[in-house]
């Protein structure tokens, strides 16, 4: 497999990592929508290769995250009890119905939409959510046991495992919000934490999946990883530096563009 260096694709891989530096927001929302619509690459092959990508980027992440303590393995475990099984039978169930088909094709840009139109939501109201969660958490903490929070947790892992296998969004920004809602009394550095470690084994088990349908490019991902770590690090220099609520409001709003133009294609 010969690789060619494309700067156009490098730069927007560039860009792309910049950008999380910056939100925070996963590449997957991202990148997997640039691929899409201004590379014309088939939309299997950009979520194949940008789940692949997702799990290098993100596991340099975890590796500081656990270096000051920002995970909680017990989170991890309870997600990825759910989501690395609906992973499997995801993908089992994509091969079923023909990767390269016009309607898994279809399947995979609509559900791609509908993801980025919850990732915008989770972005604008952010901390709206994050202001009712803390309120709740005093009648959370009495109405719900270890046991419920926990089995729900496994739930969301295995809605995640679904999302992130079809359109490899969900990961990021819904993941965090939702976390914040199980686990309101958690330090938001640990939920964020666990939310990228759990990030790891789901895209890996979702990407090598993927390359077992053949819907993996390596010259493409060797690209993106060439702008994008640079991109991910001058980002997070940066995070003090820019005003987060007006990027923010600005990547929401191309998130909703973008993901209403998927739906209606």
């Amino acid at each position: 497999m010969e690789f060619t260096f494309v700067p156009a694709l490098s730069f927007s891989g560039f860009l792309v990592g910049v950008l999380v530096g910056l939100t925070g927001v996963g590449g997957g929302s991202l990148m997997t929508p640039l691929l899409v619509m201004l590379f014309g690459i088939a939309p299997a092959t950009a979520v194949g290769t940008d789940l692949l990508y997702a799990a290098i980027t993100k596991g340099s992440g975890t590796l500081v995250h656990h270096q000051h303590d920002n995970i909680d393995w017990r989170i991890v475990g309870r997600l990825a009890l759910g989501s690395l099984p609906a992973t499997a039978l995801t993908l089992y169930i994509l091969s079923l119905l023909g990767i390269d088909k016009h309607d898994t094709s279809h399947l995979i840009t609509g559900g791609l939409g509908i993801a980025l139109l919850l990732t915008a939501g989770s972005i604008v109201f952010r901390q709206r959510l994050l202001a009712f969660a803390k309120q709740r958490a005093g009648v959370q903490a009495i109405q719900r046991s270890d046991q419920h929070t926990a089995l729900t947790t496994v739930i969301f892992g295995a809605v995640l495992g679904v999302m992130v296998s079809i359109t490899s969004v969900g990961a990021g920004a819904l993941g965090v919000t939702v976390l914040v809602f199980l686990y309101p009394h958690l330090p938001m550095r640990r939920i964020v934490g666990s939310d990228i470690a759990h990030a790891v084994p789901l895209t890996l088990i979702a990407g090598l999946g993927h390359w077992w349908l053949g819907t993996v490019d390596v010259p493409l991902l060797l690209n993106l990883l060439i702008g994008s770590l640079p991109g991910i690090v001058l980002g997070s220099y940066f995070t003090s530096r820019v005003p987060e609520r007006g990027l923010r409001s600005l990547l929401a709003t191309v998130l909703v563009l973008v993901g209403g133009k998927l739906i209606f294609a």
